[in-house]
């Protein structure tokens, strides 16, 4: 994918005539309406082909506000070439119709960072996962930012419909890229911090240059650690959330096995390095809500019970993404044996709302809600310790604003 870029102007020239005028004011509309039938990427190919053309395309595009999303689950966690979401995506991304500006991935560590000998292929290769997140970055628009982690499970709304039934992947081959176009009003940026044994602390520049510190409009923050199984790796985490815990925000994620991609940064990743990696929300017609699925929600009724307070929340449904950061403890084997428990109590109170997230090594996240005045309301009384947690899932949703 590249932006629009420039191309020949004979069927944009100006004139003096007004009739001419009139008649390429009619042909831009016609041109418009047939090019949203098109995908980004068609649409893109044709943008050069005059100023007119181009024209139509940068007001298409313009349109095209929704959040999209390409998800991936393999039944055959044995193929050797390529993870299921790098294939899925060189598939899908040629019929999507928004331009992504930021990307979100998640993929399940175990095939993503390596495939080991599988039945059948007894010299099985093992992939890296450097060969399989470069493979999935560069098929996404070069401006594009790209943030890309791995996780023990994966949770996913599968491709085509906003309704489709959630699905909670503990073991198997799996993923997801959500696609967040260029939104009026909304500014999405990634941010990473590396762990550095001689620095203790933040430098406060450092968390107002992605927008989490002298934000008035900053509204949700995902906020994960990677590589939390190494020393000191969560006391890094829980200062660096420290640093803006208390702020008017939602905060919401946990703890990850390792960071695959960040393109915003120009150094190459240190794979074997600890830190804390995130995506900030920023607008005025931004909207979030969190409740915490504590270790006493282990039926369906207590689920329900949950998701009932998170839909007190009043978030629109329309262009709102739901996120569930669980506890690799929970799933199955702590509902006796019940499958997909949490997803499908998300999906009774939010029919039309995508559900994607992880199962991982901590969470992130408490009650709260926001009022229509934009304003947190606490569901208990909050205290920087109540972010922090272990066997319980975090759900959350994240409102966009209006496509229209």
């Amino acid at each position: 994918m590249e932006r629009v870029g420039g191309g020949g102007d004979c069927c944009g020239s100006s004139s003096a005539d007004p009739r001419s005028t009139f008649v390429l004011s009619n042909l831009a509309e016609v041109v418009e309406r047939v090019f949203t039938f098109l995908p980004a990427k068609a649409l893109l190919r044709v943008a050069g082909v005059c100023r007119l053309w181009r024209e139509c395309v940068r007001r298409v595009l313009r349109t095209h506000r929704n959040v999209t999303w390409i998800s991936a689950l393999s039944a055959d966690p044995c193929h050797l070439a390529q993870h299921c979401l790098v294939r899925v995506v060189a598939e899908e991304l040629e019929n999507v119709h928004i331009l992504p500006q930021t990307v979100l991935y998640m993929a399940d560590s175990e095939n993503f960072i390596n495939l080991e000998e599988c039945r059948g292929h007894k010299r099985a290769r093992k992939r890296t996962t450097m060969e399989a997140a470069f493979a999935l970055e560069k098929l996404f628009p070069k401006q594009c930012q790209v943030l890309g982690i791995v996780t023990p499970g994966i949770v996913v709304t599968p491709i085509g419909s906003r309704s489709n039934r959630p699905q909670e992947i503990e073991i198997g081959e799996s993923g997801f890229a959500l696609l967040f176009p260029q939104i009026e009003g909304i500014k999405i940026k990634p941010f990473h911090f590396i762990k550095d044994p001689k620095k203790l602390t933040l430098e406060r520049h450092q968390l107002t240059e992605v927008g989490l510190l002298d934000n008035p409009e900053l509204r949700v923050v995902l906020v994960f650690g990677y590589n939390c199984c190494k020393v000191g790796a969560s006391n890094y985490l829980q200062r660096v959330v420290s640093t803006f815990s208390d702020m008017n925000v939602i905060l919401a994620g946990g703890q990850v096995d390792n960071l695959a991609s960040l393109t915003s940064e120009k150094s190459p990743l240190d794979i074997d390095a600890t830190g804390v990696v995130g995506l900030s929300f920023s607008g005025h017609q931004v909207q979030g809500a969190t409740v915490l699925l504590n270790e006493d929600v282990n039926d369906e009724k207590t689920a329900d019970a949950a998701m009932q307070r998170l839909k007190a929340a009043n978030i629109p449904e329309q262009n709102t993404i739901g996120f569930m950061f669980a506890c690799v403890g929970r799933g199955s084997q702590y509902y006796r044996a019940k499958k997909n428990v949490e997803a499908d109590a998300f999906r009774k109170f939010f029919p039309s709302v995508p559900l994607f997230g992880f199962f991982g090594n901590g969470e992130i996240g408490c009650d709260r809600i926001v009022t229509g005045n934009f304003i947190l309301k606490k569901c208990n009384e909050f205290n920087y310790n109540d972010l922090f947690h272990s066997y319980t899932t975090i759900m959350a949703l994240i409102h966009l604003g209006s496509s229209k």
